[in-house]
Formats: C-alpha cells, structure tokens, sequence
C-alpha cells in the first residue's frame, strides 16, 4: 500500500465515521474513497461496510455508555433489522437497486423540510411518547423494513431511522443513539453477507476500520456534549447532500 493510497483511506475513514457517528452519510465520503483506491463497485460496498460495522459499533458504545440510549427499545428491535438487513444483501445480488433512487430523494426531501419547518421538534429533553401498540408496530416494522433498504441500496438510513425515533418522540440526541444500535445490526448482518460472498477487501477494510474508530469516537463525543443544536443542523446538512447526490446520480447517470 503506498503512502498516497494509504492516506487516501485514513483521511476519508476518519471524516465518514465524524459523520456518520451522529445521522449516517458516512458513505457519501467512503465509498468515493474506497472506488478511488480502485475496488470494484460490489468490493467497495463490502469493504466499506467492514469498516463502517467498526466505526457504527465505537458510535454505539459511546452513546451507550453515556446514557443516550433506550436499550430495552433498541435491543427488542435489533433482530428485526438484522434479519431485514441480511436478507436486503442477498436481495442485491439478484435485482439491481438504482429503481429505488428516486423514491429515496422523494422521502429524503420531506424528512429534511419537516425537520427544517418544525423548529422544536426534537429539542434537547424533548417528552418521550408513550409507547402504545400502534407505536410498537410502527418502530417494529421501521426496524425490519429500514434493515432491508440498508442492506440492498443504503443511502439515507441514518437519516430514516432518526426520523422514525423522532416521530416516536425521542429527541435527537437519544434518537441518534437508539438509531446506531439498529445500524449496527444492520451492518453486521450485511457484513456477513458480503464476506460469504468474497466482496471485501479485508487490508484495505481494516486500514480504513482504525480510523473510523478515531473518527466515531470524535464526532459520537461531540454530538453528546452539545446536543441538539449541533446534531439538528449537521442531520440537516447530511440529509441535503444525500439528496443532492441522490438526484445527480438519478438525473446524469
């Protein structure tokens, strides 16, 4: 590995995981990185979830250990995405995903102006709703449905899966913390996946997974210590950019 390729990978793991610690997107900056150091497009989507289950399961013991997480939730729904997760990944290697995009930039623009316009929404010690049978079966099938999309197209999950912990009444602090536990699971189920199927690179993965710990653990840290009025704005800036990427990809591929 030469110095270029190697800083290449450290510069690109450590600002993904920055990233994607607190709302997801991390992919935006990996997977370039990962097609640029010259994998193929099935080997970089392998290799980068190698080192974003790393970077995913360092944001998800921060959060954890600082309190930000409703385990007994999070822990109940985790099965449900590692299942829809490991059967997304296998759905991929069947059917082409990119019929989706345009439904994503659709749901992705109604995510961020909702969170734009509701201004309150999601503030720091925000009430947590009682959870009903109603919710229960909303978050279960946002877990399995949610694990399903990540591991068959994946753009945007970070963002989904805070919306529906919002909608449940978390503010966004714990609801990107309940939110990594579920990308956790998905990640390592689509790991899995990939590595039976011979699509990681394990070198590069691995180069890569050391500084999206660095970077997990940075932006993880940040995210609890100022709250929601650093996570709100970057959950916004993230969301923007996948949809402008999205659309590019939709309208000039």
């Amino acid at each position: 590995m030469s110095w270029e390729l190697f800083l290449l990978i450290a510069g690109g793991g450590f600002l993904a995981a920055f990233v994607d610690s607190v709302v997801g997107g991390g992919g935006l900056v990996s997977v370039p990185v990962l097609l640029t150091a010259g994998l193929p497009p099935h080997v970089a989507l392998g290799t980068n979830k190698l080192a974003g289950t790393v970077g995913s399961f360092t944001s998800m013991l921060t959060f954890i250990r600082s309190g930000k997480v409703e385990l007994r939730v999070a822990l109940r729904l985790l099965p449900l995405t590692v299942v829809g997760a490991a059967g997304g990944t296998l759905l991929l290697q069947q059917v082409p995903s990119d019929w989706l995009r345009p439904l994503v930039v659709a749901m992705l623009i109604l995510i961020t102006l909702y969170t734009i316009f509701k201004k309150s929404w999601g503030s720091d010690g925000a009430q947590r709703a009682a959870f009903t049978r109603r919710a229960v079966v909303i978050l279960a099938v946002a877990a399995f449905v949610l694990g399903g999309y990540d591991g068959f197209f994946g753009p945007g999950t970070g963002s989904f899966l805070i919306f529906v912990f919002l909608l449940a009444g978390y503010d966004f602090v714990r609801s990107a913390g309940n939110a990594k536990v579920l990308n956790f699971g998905s990640n390592i189920a689509s790991l899995i996946t990939f590595a039976l199927l011979g699509s990681v690179d394990w070198r590069i993965g691995l180069t890569m997974s050391v500084f999206m710990v660095l970077g997990a653990l940075t932006g993880s840290r940040l995210a609890i210590r100022q709250g929601a009025k650093y996570v709100r704005p970057l959950f916004i800036a993230v969301s923007s950019l996948l949809i402008l990427r999205q659309a590019w990809e939709l309208l000039f591929r």
